[in-house]
């Protein structure tokens, strides 16, 4: 059986509202339930490690988060080939989501074997879905279409609602009820956007007022008894809401065209076959890839392909060939050689083919790997977002609204209390109450049902200030993942009219300057965390406040840095090369998703033994201060040099030729 060829331009036969396709909208909701999976995923991702059945230290943890990450953004680019040349859009789309959909779906077994198939499922199904849904979204519109920018803002803003949602209901769902409903509920978004996309129009606007009622008692129903939270989660529900009664009008008119994402020519079950043939292969590749080979040894250890003795050797050093030792160990093992020789070969290529450029077309070149390398960095301070951050608000941050504090007259007594984190470094009798114990008491098999249950407390003179919450006042830690998402949200629009009114007056700053700002705000991010470290109490918590004003400066940087990228790479590459080139970003991408796992080291807390033990907060909390301050300093730097150096990048772009005036040039170059 074949599937249907390409009948007519789907540009041209699609209704519209507000000026865009109406199949935008069902590329909206799909999307969206999409990334809610996977941000759902991902904020759960290091806890499941370190406080679930595999029992991993941070190392470890961040060590696999880095891999898995990394190889997420390398998949894609297999993936936008594969429907380029065989499959078409719409195909690559459901062998992704349904692969997706799979992975959230046996995350939840507690199983090694188990937990790497997932990752690689994931790993695998993002390189069909993420390229080729947006690829879709271009075809909507006709050649030259000056609404195809504003079609491409409101489907990130899609990926930004999905990403707010999922911390907020995976995440805190899943760190208090239990790992698999967590990922359950990611299974269940993953298969309602791929029902979106595949369903009837009719059903289709069905699936996105149920999925959306749904999301948006879940909102209000599942969140912490808290101020705050009931604000910020009725804040994404009200956007949720507004999102689909728009997407449901906008599809009364029509929905997405059939031939939207259809192959150029008929696809055949033997073509389907040989790719799932080549799908079931890169998952058994990819589970040992992210493993580390783990799998295949009896330590259960990634393997290393650098003598751990020479690593011992640099480790004896100073500061430098400290950091380069951890470098190197991460570097060494299965994914980070990959990721090393792939990005050696694939900037290597385009380096020589720089060389064979004129000089417009070179200089221009410069201005990209410069950038690129710029953006790498940028990423990889960033993406502490999901491991180290997450366990610095796990770990130090106060998340819990305390209905009273122990008093003098409660000494002495003992009494019936929610443990929570405000109990950490307190004594109870005896012995200091940990995050391990904590963590114990909840995964007892009579507390998961009872989220009330309580504990005796004898308490001591050195309770005297303690906080006293129930479990509904504390805040999951995951959910703080959702305030850059929520950020871009709020201030994506007004980021987007602060250039068109800049540009208007000619004042715009370019490029290079944007990626500056970007990085000197990232900076200033981290300089907060540091300083709300630094001012931290006498348990060694931070006040939240902190953790949120660095997340939003993270945002407003991001949102300087990251639209303009894709756009400076059409912009400057030659015509010939800008596909290798795109390619080469989003490589790059990947390179600082692992380098951003290697900075996270230096914030692993020391474990005692085989239990690993979690230090009281007081002992945790310049652990992160400490890396979280050199991160600022370099990410500072980093952003001055930019600065520095943009009057020379903004002359090598040659704004004032024709973006097109390489392409004579590239084409002398074969």
């Amino acid at each position: 059986m074949n599937s249907p060829s390409v009948v007519g331009d789907p540009a041209r036969n699609s209704a519209t509202l507000f000026g865009h396709p109406t199949g935008l909208f069902t590329l909206f909701f799909a999307e969206m339930w999409e990334r809610f999976s996977y941000y759902g995923m991902r904020a759960l991702l290091v806890f499941y490690m370190t406080k679930g059945f595999l029992g991993y230290n941070d190392s470890r943890a961040y060590t696999v988060y880095g891999a898995y990450t990394a190889l997420v953004y390398m998949t894609p680019f297999i993936g936008g080939l594969l429907a380029d040349r065989l499959l078409g859009q719409r195909i690559a789309v459901i062998i992704g989501g349904l692969l997706m959909a799979a992975g959230h779906l046996i995350m939840g077994v507690e199983n090694p074997n188990a937990f790497y198939l997932a990752m690689a499922l994931l790993i695998v199904g993002n390189g069909f879905f993420k390229p080729n849904i947006s690829t879709i979204v271009g075809t909507l519109y006709t050649a030259g279409s000056h609404r195809r920018d504003g079609g491409f803002t409101i489907f990130y803003m899609g990926v930004n609602l999905g990403a707010a949602m999922s911390p907020l209901l995976c995440g805190y769902i899943g760190e208090t009820y239990g790992w698999h409903f967590g990922f359950g509920l990611a299974t269940i978004g993953m298969l309602i956007g791929l029902a979106v996309f595949v369903m009837p129009n009719l059903v289709t606007q069905g699936l996105i007022g149920v999925g959306a009622m749904g999301a948006v008692f879940a909102l209000l129903y599942y969140r912490p008894d808290n101020s705050t939270a009931i604000v910020w989660n009725a804040f994404v529900a009200v956007c949720l809401a507004i999102a689909g009664i728009i997407s449901i009008t906008a599809l009364a008119r029509g929905g997405l065209p059939d031939t939207a994402g259809a192959a150029k020519r008929p696809v055949s079950l033997k073509t389907i076959a040989i790719v799932l043939m080549g799908i079931l292969v890169a998952i058994t590749i990819l589970m040992h890839f992210v493993s580390g080979f783990s799998l295949l040894t009896s330590d259960k250890q990634p393997v290393q392909f650098i003598a751990s003795s020479t690593i011992d050797e640099f480790k004896q050093g100073g500061t430098v060939t400290k950091i380069a030792a951890v470098f190197l160990e991460e570097i060494s093992k299965p994914a980070g050689l990959l990721l090393t020789l792939t990005g050696i070969l694939a900037f290597g290529y385009l380096i020589l083919k720089t060389f064979a450029l004129d000089t417009i077309a070179r200089h221009r070149m410069v201005v990209v790997f410069t950038l690129t390398f710029f953006s790498m960095l940028f990423w990889a301070f960033f993406e502490q977002a999901g491991s180290s951050l997450n366990n610095f608000a796990d770990r130090n941050v106060d998340r819990v609204s305390e209905a009273r504090t122990i008093s003098v007259e409660d000494v002495g007594q003992t009494i019936k209390i929610q443990p929570t984190q405000e109990q950490l470094g307190y004594s109870n009798g005896d012995s200091i109450f940990t995050l391990n114990q904590l963590n114990d008491l909840r995964s007892m098999k009579q507390n998961k049902t009872n989220l009330g249950f309580e504990i005796d407390w004898n308490v001591t003179k050195d309770n005297v200030g303690m906080g006293v919450a129930t479990r509904s006042q504390e805040l999951a830690a995951s959910m703080f993942q959702s305030v850059n998402a929520v950020g871009i949200l709020i201030f994506g629009l007004v980021f987007t009219s602060l250039w068109t009114f800049l540009g208007a007056r000619g004042i715009e700053p370019p490029t290079p300057v944007k990626f500056a700002l970007g990085l000197l705000q990232l900076g200033l991010g981290f300089a907060v965390f540091w300083y709300g470290a630094k001012v931290s109490d006498s348990r060694g918590m931070v006040a939240a406040s902190w953790l949120v004003l660095g997340y939003v400066l993270h945002t407003t940087g991001e949102l300087c840095l990251s639209p303009v990228g894709l756009s400076m790479i059409t912009k400057l590459s030659p015509k010939v090369l800008v596909s290798t080139v795109m390619g080469a970003w989003f490589l790059a991408t990947a390179f600082s998703q692992y380098l951003a796992a290697i900075i996270s080291q230096f914030t692993g807390v020391e474990h005692a033994g085989d239990e690993h033990v979690i230090p009281i907060p007081l002992e945790t909390v310049h652990v992160y201060g400490d890396v979280f301050k050199q991160i600022a300093i370099a990410a500072g730097v980093c952003g001055l040099i930019c600065l520095a150096i943009s009057p020379l990048l903004m002359k090598w772009m040659h704004s004032d030729m024709p973006e097109d005036s390489s392409e004579t040039a590239a084409g002398s170059g074969h």
